[in-house]
């Protein structure tokens, strides 16, 4: 019968001792976000490095949770365009790197995990890293699609963004 009480004060003790490891750890983070004018202003700048390059694509701005914050299509772009800019910027936001890496991946063998979780592990997305988050992503379809997002995300965040989470 003695053990019972002893038994409970461990208990006790142990549980004592998660809730303060529990407690001593930050219960909540701030999380960065892509404003919606900050998407309008990648893709006005995915745009105009189009142009530029004598190039016509579509695109599509993710946040940080999968949410299409803005697309646009140039005139010209194919019909599925903006579908397909949007599939990739859910690969690129999944997988926290550029969907030319994961199409590496999958592509040599190393990864196939892409083609069964439906997703669409083409050139021409980046995922938006500030400070170590991914705060989003970018999906171009069409020509230089991550070279577009690149230039897009250099213009917007002046530098103060990556397009890889390692």
């Amino acid at each position: 019968m003695r053990i019972r009480p002893c038994l409970l004060s461990l208990f006790v003790l142990v549980a004592f001792s998660f809730v303060a490891e529990v407690s001593a750890r930050q219960a909540t983070r701030d999380i960065k976000v892509i404003s919606s004018a900050g998407a309008r202003a990648m893709a006005d700048a995915c745009t105009a490095w189009a142009e530029k390059n004598k190039q016509v694509v579509a695109m599509a701005i993710l946040d940080w949770g999968g949410n299409l914050i803005e697309s646009h299509a140039m005139e010209g772009a194919p019909m599925n365009a903006i579908d397909t800019a949007l599939l990739k910027a859910k690969s690129a936001l999944r997988w926290r790197r550029p969907t030319s890496e994961t199409n590496k991946m999958v592509r040599s063998g190393e990864n196939l995990a892409p083609t069964f979780m439906h997703d669409f592990p083409q050139p021409g997305a980046l995922p938006v890293v500030v400070d170590g988050q991914v705060i989003g992503a970018m999906g171009v379809s069409g020509a230089d699609g991550e070279k577009c997002a690149q230039a897009a995300i250099d213009a917007v965040f002046k530098g103060q963004a990556a397009s890889s989470a390692r």
